[in-house]
């Protein structure tokens, strides 16, 4: 449950280039080159295809599902998940879990479910979309009998093989350090009782399956509870936690809700993941033993609902890239926030567009304050943001280093298993297209146009098409662009392309038709979407990190400059009441 430098060189460059071009064109009686004061920043990207990042894991994108989604097994909804490469749904559903009675699917104290989102259906939604399945059991009202039991209806009675079993959700939010929205039964409500819990669950359950892989509770590095102690202790959560059942889990599970108060700093929040990852590393190899190095880090909820940017773009740019970042950095599996949700009060308009204050990823066709969304199982931004990966990469490809000169233009990069070069380019400028100049080490592109696959505002489908080259693109405002690239024929390892040709810019792509309608009420139930604000201790934002090593291919581009080119310069979110 969700809760909670400009490079002097490169103006040098310009003015060189540009007094060079006016010359050979003066030289030539080709004209004057005009000079743009309002055109597209340029930005360098680096792509080391020669590296190694880790490979794509099967999980790697997921999505949380929940027992109030009465539209959970909509089969227009098994089938856009399916088509966004989902591969892998979280259930019972965020706080839901340490309440749901998977025997009889029901709530403890007589919380409300939907019918036909018992486990079986469920598992044959799973089966649909072709996702894995991860299950949180029951830790805050149920036992570890209770779980075991799961187990063995899942692989033994039903042949399911769930690998992945979360012990609770949240369950640092019990009310130990103050703040709760976390149901917890247990009289004792510390770390150290959690711990020693999450044994008897662990032992339990394997006895049943020794393969099921049983995941533990942190909390977020830098994120509240992180670091408090109650009275008493001597460690905080995390640090007591491990210390005690560290070398019986299998994964480390954590969530991550930036905290923003703008879109730009929702789209600058992914360079914190780097630091989070090594945090939670840090603690694994410190508790966890001889086998630390494979105990897996799960991301199993994110979303953008701690910022503006809920369902318009600058939720779909940080999707796209807060799920690769969190790859790149060693996790196995991000499971956004949610499938479906419905609006809790409403929308806003952030950068011209209808923000739904949504969290799903599809509407449920909910109503709030007289508003309507679209009808249900509309895909909004977040959606195509996830579904850009599948441009990207697939399960199995190598995900590779690659660099942005800039923050404004995010960038990563993935081998794939047939031996091409996908580059995923994000614009997070609102406002500017994007000039991007792109070399490569350790691969040599095939000339001519690119393919790319693009995602820009307003847009209702990803849009394919031959533009720009490898060397490079034009990149709209807010919009992911992914290229699709084949090896030379003659490449080498030491060839690098150069700016061989100007870019074309982006066919823009024709904005959603139709208007929201009214309705008489929402069509989807569940659970109030609004909940209580708790506190946040959270830092600020990191800067990205950015390579200086940038190749330029300074002749091919004066040819094409030559040619006609005109140079353009230019405290965490409530938590109780979608039920996580």
């Amino acid at each position: 449950m969700p809760r909670g430098r400009t490079h002097r060189r490169s103006r040098t460059r310009r003015h060189i280039v540009a007094g060079t071009v006016a010359a050979l064109l003066a030289g030539a009686g080709a004209g004057v080159l005009a000079l743009s004061a309002n055109a597209a920043p340029t930005v360098d990207i680096t792509v080391d295809a020669g590296t190694s990042l880790g490979t794509l894991p099967s999980t790697a994108v997921g999505l949380n599902t929940a027992v109030y989604d009465s539209h959970l097994n909509d089969t227009t909804a098994s089938a856009l998940m399916k088509a966004a490469g989902v591969r892998q749904l979280r259930y019972p559903g965020g706080s839901y879990a340490d309440a749901y009675h998977w025997k009889t699917h029901t709530l403890e104290d007589g919380g409300w479910v939907a019918p036909g989102t018992d486990f079986d259906h469920f598992m044959a939604t799973a089966k649909k979309v072709g996702a894995q399945p991860i299950i949180t059991a029951n830790y805050g009202s149920g036992t570890a009998q209770e779980a075991a039991d799961w187990v063995k209806y899942a692989n033994v009675d039903k042949h399911y093989g769930v690998k992945y079993w979360e012990i609770g959700n949240e369950v640092s939010g019990n009310g130990y350090y103050g703040s709760k929205w976390e149901i917890d039964k247990h009289a004792d409500k510390s770390p150290r009782e959690y711990a020693k819990n999450l044994l008897a669950y662990a032992k339990a359950m394997k006895a049943v399956d020794p393969k099921v892989k049983i995941g533990a509770v942190l909390n977020t590095p830098g994120s509240w509870p992180d670091g408090a102690k109650a009275p008493g202790d001597t460690a905080d959560w995390n640090h007591t936690v491990l210390a005690i059942a560290g070398k019986s889990i299998d994964f480390a599970i954590i969530h991550s809700y930036p905290s923003a108060s703008s879109t730009a700093d929702l789209l600058n929040s992914p360079a914190q993941i780097a630091g989070v990852t090594s945090a939670v590393r840090s603690l694994l190899n410190t508790y966890a033993g001889a086998h630390a190095a494979s105990v897996e880090i799960a991301v199993t909820e994110t979303d953008s609902t701690q910022s503006p940017a809920n369902t318009s773009q600058a939720a779909a740019l940080f999707a796209s890239d807060t799920y690769m970042n969190w790859l790149e950095h060693g996790a196995v599996n991000v499971d956004w926030w949610d499938l479906h949700n419905g609006m809790g009060k409403a929308p806003t308009t952030v950068g011209g567009e209808t923000d739904y204050l949504d969290q799903g990823v599809l509407s449920s066709g909910s109503c709030a304050g007289g508003h309507c969304e679209p009808a249900r199982e509309t895909p909004f931004p977040t959606y195509w943001g996830i579904r850009s990966l599948t441009a990207l990469a697939r399960p199995g490809d190598t995900m590779v280093k690659a660099s942005s000169a800039k923050q404004s233009v995010a960038v990563h990069a993935v081998r794939t298993r047939n031996g091409g070069l996908n580059v995923m380019l994000i614009n997070k400028d609102p406002q500017n297209s994007a000039q991007v100049w792109l070399s490569y080490t350790g691969y040599t592109p095939a000339p001519g146009k690119a393919t790319t696959v693009s995602y820009t505002k307003g847009g209702t489908a990803l849009s394919t098409t031959a533009q720009g080259t490898a060397g490079g693109q034009t990149l709209p405002p807010y919009s992911i662009t992914t290229l699709q690239l084949k090896p030379s024929s003659a490449a080498t390892p030491a060839d690098a392309p150069s700016r061989a040709a100007t870019p074309d810019t982006a066919a823009p792509v024709a904005p959603a038709s139709g208007t929201i309608g009214t309705r008489a009420q929402a069509t989807a139930a569940g659970p109030p979407v609004s909940r209580p604000e708790q506190s946040n201790t959270a830092g600020g934002l990191a800067s990205t990190g950015t390579s200086n090593a940038v190749t330029y291919g300074a002749i091919a581009g004066l040819l094409a400059l030559a040619s006609g080119f005109v140079l353009v310069l230019r405290v965490r979110r409530s938590r109780a009441s979608h039920g996580r």
